[in-house]
Parts: structure tokens; sequence; C-alpha cells
């Protein structure tokens, strides 16, 4: 244990777990939390150098765990600018300021599904060996997918790799390319279990497009090394049958049946709805020139998928937070707090309850359940000192200059240092000369002479 301590004081501390704010104190050494309470400052060693941090009117709670990110893509406005723009080096050294992003928004963990080359796992091993400064992270390789899934149709290729995907077909392919990820350093294995059907408009959403014998396969294959395996599934069989696999959690969960429900329960596999890109979407999509048809199409995953999600809530299925942060509609730093938002208003959870789906609960994605995620002895040093009542508005926790201090490992988080907004490199985004095609029809509408 180091020498040195820091005791945090006089804070309402919000635990992380659920239970209501209580006054006290919290004692860090090194890494760790050595004691929480009225009297923590009682565990300090007579002599010892004590490093004191007044948080009067402040709450004090866990870092917060987004559960789905993508930290690799950079704001992608298409699959095309993410599948063919993208240069691995590159990627590496702009996912490194955005790393930071997600950290000074209060993020100290998250996990990162499935990335554009390995430069997500790069980057957790970067972060962790002290190279820079980040949110301690897991991560996935190049997410398993068939030709036929995904949401991207004729992108991807009918074999090989494009963008964050590896194709595969048959049970030696995908044997073959989880012993590749292992080896390569994955903490999880990512499946893309369902995906936009080919011709859209002959089936409601997304379709499964993998059996359950491969499913099994997946798990199988990835558990024996002590893998863990995480789905994207938008449709009632997808889940299903990644529940009934064996998958350790699910991203989405959306449109679930019965039978589905019954699944999910049964197994108590933790679930990511990771709704804040389509309410995102739904809700300003306007500003960004998105369809209002597509708006609806979005809101609508929402509205038809919460019922069911807070019955597997409510049957003790663990719910945690994730704001698929990385997309042109979801960019870092700005959103990760809108998840617990829409846990709160739309699943109606409570302000408390969503905090722990986002501390206690966002601890399994970093494969770290007993040790990260709540202000208790012995767990990881990861504190907010924020000025706000986040016990009573969520919402609050998007407001970056709220947090006094953010701690990670025990060690305050450089937050004064300026980041670069945005970046122009050649090449990297899709350049577009126009948003509609410009028909004699348009501009006589628009009073131009011809």
């Amino acid at each position: 244990m180091s020498g040195s301590y820091t005791l945090i004081q006089n804070g309402l501390i919000i635990d992380g777990t659920g239970s209501d704010p209580f006054l006290g104190d919290v004692l860090l050494s090194g890494q760790r939390i050595v004691d929480v309470g009225v009297e923590a400052s009682a565990s300090c060693p007579e002599g010892a150098v004590v490093n004191h941090i007044d948080a009067s009117g402040c709450r004090v709670l866990p870092g917060m765990i987004d559960s789905h990110c993508h930290i690799s893509f950079d704001h992608p406005n298409s699959n095309d600018e993410l599948f063919f723009h993208r240069r691995e080096g590159l990627a590496a050294l702009v996912a490194g300021v955005n790393a930071q992003k997600v950290l000074r928004a209060g993020f100290t963990s998250f996990f990162d599904a499935d990335s554009v080359f390995d430069v997500a796992i790069d980057l957790r091993d970067a972060i962790e060996g002290g190279v820079l400064q980040g949110p301690r992270m897991t991560s996935g390789g190049n997410v398993l997918i068939n030709c036929v899934g995904g949401t991207a149709a004729r992108l991807l290729p009918d074999e090989g790799t494009r963008g964050y995907a590896r194709i595969v077909h048959t049970p030696d392919q995908i044997i073959s390319e989880i012993h590749k990820q292992i080896k390569a350093g994955v903490d999880w294995i990512k499946v893309h279990v369902s995906g936009l059907p080919i011709r859209p408009g002959k089936h409601k959403g997304e379709i499964c497009t993998w059996t359950l014998d491969e499913l099994k396969l997946v798990c199988d294959t990835a558990h024996q090394f002590g893998i863990p395996v995480v789905g994207h599934c938008r449709d009632s069989t997808s889940t299903r049958d990644a529940a009934a696999a064996g998958f350790d959690m699910i991203l989405h969960a959306t449109y679930m049946d019965d039978e589905a429900l019954t699944a999910v329960v049964d197994n108590k596999v933790p679930l990511v709805p990771t709704f804040t890109f389509q309410a995102n979407l739904a809700d300003f999509g306007a500003a960004i020139g998105s369809d209002e048809s597509l708006r609806e199409v979005f809101r609508a995953e929402i509205t038809e998928s919460v019922n069911t999600l807070r019955a597997a809530f409510d049957a003790g299925v663990p719910l945690l937070t994730g704001s698929e942060s990385g997309f042109s509609l979801t960019p870092y730093g700005d959103w990760h707090y809108r998840e617990l938002q829409i846990f709160v208003e739309d699943l109606g959870m409570s302000p408390l309850q969503a905090i722990n789906s986002a501390t206690e609960q966002g601890a399994r994605a970093l494969r770290m359940e007993g040790e990260l995620g709540c202000i208790k002895p012995n767990y990881l040093a990861d504190i907010l000192i924020f000025d706000g009542e986040p016990e009573t508005n969520v919402a609050q926790l998007g407001d970056a200059d709220r947090f006094r201090h953010i701690i990670k490992d025990g060690q305050l988080v450089d937050t004064s240092t300026p980041l670069p907004k945005q970046w122009h490199l050649p090449g990297w985004r899709v350049s577009e000369y126009s948003e509609k095609i410009l028909t004699k029809e348009l501009v006589q509408s628009m009073g131009l002479n011809l």
C-alpha cells in the first residue's frame, strides 16, 4: 500500500449500489479505496502524508462506465466513410485523443465491443501502460459477422475483413477467427447476430442471420479460454438464441417477444439497450438533416422495446448503460450521460437505479465485478466529485462544468489542458457535393432562373 493518502471530506456519497446518499468521507491510498464513512480518517496510519479534498456541497460517486462505445470510429457519417476512409496508425492516434474526451465526461471506464483494425486493443494497452491518459477499457476485436448480416448490406464482402467486421461462414472459420482474436489479446468476442435484410421493406427491422448451433459454437470456443461473448441483437430471434447459446452480454435486445424475454430472464443475461443513438436521431436529427421518417423509425425502437426491457429489469436482469459513442450522432464526450436519462424517462428507473446501471452494473462489461463501480473499501479509486444533485436529476451529469474533480486509479485527472475539438485530415471524411439531387423541378421551386 502506498505511503501517501487522499481523504475526500464532507461530501454526500452516492456509492453506486442504488442505496440512498449518505454523508461521509472517503479515504484513498494508491489505486484503491481504503475506507468509507464518517470515521474513514481513522484508518489512516499515524504520521502518514494526507492530501485533503473538500467535497462540501458536492456528491461523491463512482466513475461512470460506458458499456457500449466505439473509440476507433471517430464520428463517421456513414458505413462508407468508416469502411473505406480509415487508416490504422492515424485511427490509433485520433482514438487516443478521443479517449481523453470520454474520461473528462466522467466516464472513467468503457467497453469497446469492436474496432477497426486492432486499434482498441492497442489503445487499451497504451492506457494501462501509462503511455497516455484515458479511461480503463475492455475491448473486442473485429465483430464476427456473415456477409448477410450487419447494417452495411452490400458494403460487406463475401469473405475477409472490412472496417470493424470479420466475415465468417463455416465452423472452421468461426473457430479460427476466435483463436486469432484471443491470441491478439481481446477481452470479449462480439457477434453481429442480427442485421438488416438485403432487401429493405420485406421485413420489419433486423433479422437473425446465425443459427443456434453456430452461436453455441462461438460460446464453447471462447469460453474454453475464459473469454466472454457479447452479441448485437435487435430482434426477438437473435436475442432469444444468444441467451440460449450462453452469451455473457447482449447489446440492444430490442423488439423482444415473450419467448426472447423468457430466455433472457432464465439466463440472467446482462443487457445494454444503447438507446442514446436512437434518441439523438429521433429528437435532434433535424439539426443534422436526418430524414423525418427515419427519425420516427428510431424513436419506435425505443417505445416498442421499453416494456420488455423493464420487465427484464424487474425480473432481476442487469441493465447497463451504453451510448454507442463514436458516430456522427454520438460524438465522444457529449452524450455518454444520456443513456441514464433515457433509463429514467423511458424505462421508469429512479435516478439512483440509473446510476447503479452506469457504475456497479457496468463493471460487468469491464469484467471487474466486486472491485469497480462502487464507493466501497478495496474497490478501485475511480471517483467523481460532482457539484449537483444527480440523485434527483441525472441529466446534470451531462454538464462537464459540474465536475469538481475526476479521479481514476486514485489520481486526479487533468481536465485543464485543452483538447482539440475537431480536425481536418486528408481523406478522413467523405466529402459530399450535395444533400439533394439538383433536378429542374427543384430549381424552379426555389424561384431560380434556368
